[in-house]
């Protein structure tokens, strides 16, 4: 039986101060602005003082973010929630996977942990993602992990001198009151 935040393949952790040049490689890397909606890149000091401040509760900074590591410790991504909303049972879930580790089980596994986590750990009645309609192997992604989309933002992003739209997918728990 897996152990809490942990796949077949991979473990959910806390940052750490050693993970400081993977985040400030990946906040930096302009390709994916977009979809996290960064526009200015990060300094090494802003992102260790960050890391230092990575503690501090869910309830208390409405945000999680966990590295996905390989049972070897090999750093593969990040996995986020933001928008915690307690009284309402929901929260946002973000995913970045290194480029060399896609489209091979990583992030379906990361999901399903996190959600596990989600619906049990914090009784969690709803996660959601927010998908740009071109990204279609993470809409795939989603789907497959059971994530429903229920809805479509029009022009919501705009990036590249044009308006993007975004898809708002849903995975409901309904064992939750």
């Amino acid at each position: 039986m897996l152990k809490p935040l942990q796949g077949q393949d991979i473990n959910l952790r806390a940052l750490e101060i050693q993970d400081l040049d993977f985040l400030y490689d990946l906040e930096n890397d302009a390709s994916i602005w977009e979809v996290s909606g960064t526009i200015v890149p990060y300094s090494k000091g802003v992102l260790k003082s960050y890391l230092q401040n990575s503690h501090r509760d869910i309830y208390e900074v409405k945000q999680l973010r966990l590295v996905i590591e390989n049972k070897n410790g090999d750093t593969l991504g990040l996995i986020d929630l933001y928008d915690f909303d307690p009284k309402n049972k929901r929260v946002g879930l973000g995913l970045v996977v290194k480029e060399e580790n896609r489209d091979n089980g990583i992030g379906a596994q990361a999901i399903q942990a996190l959600c596990v986590y989600i619906f049990t750990t914090l009784g969690l009645h709803q996660v959601y993602a927010s998908i740009l309609e071109e990204n279609e192997r993470s809409i795939h992604l989603f789907k497959k992990m059971g994530f429903k989309k229920v809805g479509v933002k029009r022009d919501w992003v705009f990036s590249n001198n044009e308006y993007k739209n975004e898809l708002l997918f849903q995975k409901i728990n309904d064992h939750v009151s």
